[in-house]
């Protein structure tokens, strides 16, 4: 009795102990596709987004803006797979946005101007988190670079149909 007993508990041990996961191939086949969506400027320029870039007047109009011009160069850094911007310090980036909507030229002071430096400002700081934290998929990662290169694309839209709209309510009709 005492050695039946045992031997059932032997198997059951045994039945715990014994692998119960994929087979090791396919958990080699996962890691690597994990491994392989790595950000480089290949898979970047791989997203599909429209790029808008800024008209002669919108280019005027953005001379003096430094933080723009700064954010277009990291921008054009990040295209490149570059992200130690994006990638510094928290309280840094906060405040480049903070002087980037305070130095805001007074022609482009509009709401729709206003609403995209507040989602470049989110989409920024959600890439600078994803990317500062470890256990954060490179899914997930190449999502929030898409995010900003959109976001970054939509501002300058809106600061061409702003300068646009500007341009032709200056327009008088002759009749």
């Amino acid at each position: 009795m005492r050695t039946g007993f045992l031997l059932l508990n032997a198997c059951f041990l045994l039945f715990i102990n014994c692998k119960d996961g994929k087979p090791s191939s396919e958990q080699n086949a996962e890691e690597s596709a994990n491994t392989q969506q790595v950000i480089t400027a290949k898979t970047i320029e791989g997203f599909k987004y429209t790029d808008y870039v800024l008209s002669s007047r919108g280019e005027n109009a953005v001379a003096d803006w430094d933080k723009y011009q700064e954010l277009a160069i990291q921008v054009n850094y990040l295209k490149k797979a570059d992200l130690s911007f994006f990638n510094g310090d928290k309280a840094l980036l906060k405040g480049f946005i903070d002087t980037l909507k305070l130095k805001t030229p007074s022609i482009l002071r509009s709401n729709p101007v206003i609403s995209r430096t507040a989602i470049i400002e989110t989409s920024i700081l959600r890439l600078n988190e994803n990317l500062t934290l470890d256990n954060i998929d490179n899914q997930l990662k190449l999502e929030s670079v898409k995010e900003v290169l959109v976001a970054f694309a939509n501002l300058n839209y809106q600061i061409n149909k702003k300068l646009e709209r500007d341009f032709y309510e200056k327009i008088k009709s002759e009749y």
